[in-house]
């Protein structure tokens, strides 16, 4: 039974080769049912949908290397070793997947239990921060103006400055590193 099996799906792949597109879908229809008995024996602790998944990447993969098919050789070991490395490929995604997967058991570290806090004390004194944007070279207090207060794009604020992207990014580097050191001082 299995050698005619075997003979059979390498007749209809062969056929499939050479253009027959009913062969193929016979073929792929035939196979959906074995690939899917295959996968549920290899993968017991599988879902279905998982299954499912992985039968249609089984699937995906026979059509991307039909033609690597040699109708001289048996069809199912060919079969076999796709199913096979698919099988392997998908325990490798599952174990990067797993490795960077963080389990939380205190769900308030994720959701937090308050509301957030949208008051400007918790930004620091906005007047020492309007003082110290006055107190910065013109250049560099439009940069901080424009992006950050009025968040207009690079593009703009270059344009309104008469200037270049680049040096409107260099001087709103210098600015924020300014405003750092005057407001950690007033501390």
């Amino acid at each position: 039974m299995t050698d005619t099996l075997d003979d059979h799906f390498g007749q209809l792949m062969q056929a499939a080769q050479t253009g027959d597109g009913d062969a193929y879908i016979q073929l792929l229809d035939e196979l959906t049912p074995r690939l899917r008995q295959i996968v549920r024996n290899q993968r017991r602790f599988l879902e279905a949908n998982d299954i499912e998944d992985l039968v249609q990447d089984v699937l995906l993969s026979i059509h991307a290397v039909r033609a690597t098919y040699d109708p001289e050789r048996p069809f199912m070991p060919w079969l076999l070793a796709i199913t096979r490395n698919r099988l392997a490929d998908s325990a490798r995604r599952y174990v990067r997947g797993s490795a960077h997967e963080v389990h939380v058991e205190n769900l308030s570290v994720t959701f937090p239990d308050t509301r957030p806090n949208t008051t400007m004390d918790a930004y620091g004194d906005p007047d020492a921060l309007k003082q110290a944007i006055a107190a910065l070279p013109r250049m560099q207090r439009d940069a901080i103006e424009m992006l950050k207060l009025r968040e207009m794009s690079l593009k703009e604020a270059a344009d309104a400055c008469n200037t270049t992207v680049g040096a409107l990014k260099v001087a709103t580097h210098r600015a924020m590193a300014t405003l750092r050191k005057m407001l950690v001082k007033k501390r």
